[in-house]
């Protein structure tokens, strides 16, 4: 499984395996929300399928 960040403007800044105890630190503690299907994300997501997106859960990480 692979964990991407996006800035807000939802352009890809890094990829990571999402196994790694980095990502499972920086999402410690916070709720994902299932948003992926929403209008914003179509460019950030294209060539990703409808149940791909579905499946996908979005963590909003404090700056």
């Amino acid at each position: 499984m692979v964990a991407r960040l996006f800035l807000e403007t939802r352009e890809l800044v890094a990829e990571f395996d999402a196994a790694v105890e980095e990502v499972s630190a920086m999402t410690n503690g916070l709720v994902p929300e299932v948003v992926a299907l929403s209008s914003e994300w179509d460019k950030a997501l294209l060539g990703h399928s409808t149940a791909e997106r579905a499946g996908a859960m979005v963590y909003t990480l404090s700056v």
